[in-house]
């Protein structure tokens, strides 16, 4: 599974998702200031996940079909300090492997998805 970090997501959180394996890129580092939307062709043409703090994703993801994604992440995990947020998102994220095809949101206390519209 391949993910793709938004500008928004701290590039201490990109480095510990690949010391552990995770095949992540970065908008951060590879193409910063791209819209959402091209963010999300991004995506779509590399078969990558997008792990995003921004809201903006999930309604362009389920309502907005013109750019179809393997699947969003909203992270929702406020007052986390940086080393933690690393370690948690790291820890949730290898820990499953059905996030493709899915809008999902986590949480500290829970993780919802919802399947995404078919292309």
């Amino acid at each position: 599974m391949k993910f793709l970090a938004d500008e928004n997501v701290p590039a201490s959180v990109v480095r510990m998702l690949e010391n552990a394996g995770v095949h992540i890129r970065s908008i951060g580092a590879d193409t910063p200031g791209i819209s959402d939307r091209d963010v999300m062709k991004y995506a779509l043409e590399e078969e990558r996940i997008i792990l995003t703090f921004d809201k903006d994703f999930g309604e362009l993801a389920i309502k907005d079909t013109i750019c179809p994604v393997p699947g969003v992440i909203l992270l929702r995990l406020p007052g986390m300090k940086p080393d933690q947020l690393a370690g948690f998102i790291t820890q949730i994220l290898t820990s499953r492997d059905d996030w493709d095809g899915h809008f999902s949101v986590i949480e500290k206390e829970r993780i919802r998805m919802r399947p995404l519209p078919p292309p």
